[in-house]
């Protein structure tokens, strides 16, 4: 068994596992307690800013699982800012029932045009911060969360099948207006297909990286990122709710008024 490709895909699912539960537990606490958890997530990003830069210079193993940890900390303070509602767009309405088309796309993308902003400016910072240093991990690994994270966001505002909504918190139920529940949209096959391929590329590099070595590492922790996003895409299609895997850490919380308005709308077979 090669534990030098093995051990960096358990690395990989354990955070991704533990920081997605933590981030829906805090977003799901009372609203009282989310400036703390921000100041207590910004400390951590700090921190993991710190990492990074440390990180850039380390092509050891050592090196690359910090870039990463580094990375996913960076990324796990922007999905609090976003979840909390600290930074997301100046629209924080319902969609209208007579919405379509461009003014659809428009409304959608103001709910949360700040986070994208903010989103592609630390992708493009983490760059510049690994730009010719033997490390690119940390910029890569975010780099490639958030064209995979905008991938899912796409496809859920086009149509899937499976719409994972009980896990979002109650403040952001309005988000929830602005999905639909499709068999398929034109951009899935797209979308599968290039995470797909990317996913192989990765291996590929990973088993051609010599043996046990920070190239090897780091590339198999980016390969099992795309992989594990890949599942993510796959379960938006099936009929099976992959939110059960967080299930304690997001108490059900449900919002009167969004479900009153999904029914007037058409329910679940109008989103």
């Amino acid at each position: 068994m090669n534990w030098a490709l093995i051990l960096p895909f358990i690395f990989v699912a354990v955070v991704w596992f533990v920081s997605t539960g933590a981030i829906i537990w805090l977003d799901n606490k009372p609203v009282e307690t989310f400036g703390a958890s921000l100041v207590g997530a910004t400390v951590v990003a700090g921190f993991a800013t710190l990492g990074v830069i440390v990180s850039a210079g380390d092509a050891s193993t050592s090196g690359a699982y910090l870039a990463f940890a580094s990375a996913t900390a960076i990324w796990g303070w922007h999905e609090m800012s976003f979840l909390m509602g600290f930074v997301r767009g100046p629209n924080r309405k319902e969609e209208g029932p007579n919405l379509a088309g461009w003014a659809r796309f428009k409304s959608a993308a103001a709910t949360l045009i700040h986070h994208e902003i903010a989103l592609a400016a630390t992708t493009a910072v983490l760059f510049l911060m690994c730009l010719g240093q033997p490390n690119q991990i940390a910029a890569e690994t975010f780099g490639l969360l958030f064209v995979m994270r905008l991938s899912t966001k796409l496809n859920i505002f086009l149509g899937v099948a499976n719409l994972t909504t009980d896990i979002m918190p109650a403040h952001m139920a309005y988000l929830k207006t602005y999905f639909r529940k499709a068999a398929i949209n034109p951009l899935f096959p797209l979308s599968l297909a290039g995470s797909a391929w990317l996913s192989i590329i990765l291996l590929g590099q990973a088993l051609a990286a010599p043996q046990a070595s920070g190239e090897m590492v780091g590339t198999m922790m980016l390969f099992a990122l795309v992989a594990l996003a890949t599942l993510e895409h796959v379960f938006l299609m099936l009929p099976m709710r992959d939110s059960a895997l967080w299930a304690w850490a997001s108490p059900k919380q449900k919002s009167p008024a969004i479900l009153k308005s999904h029914n007037q709308w058409g329910g679940d077979n109008g989103l």
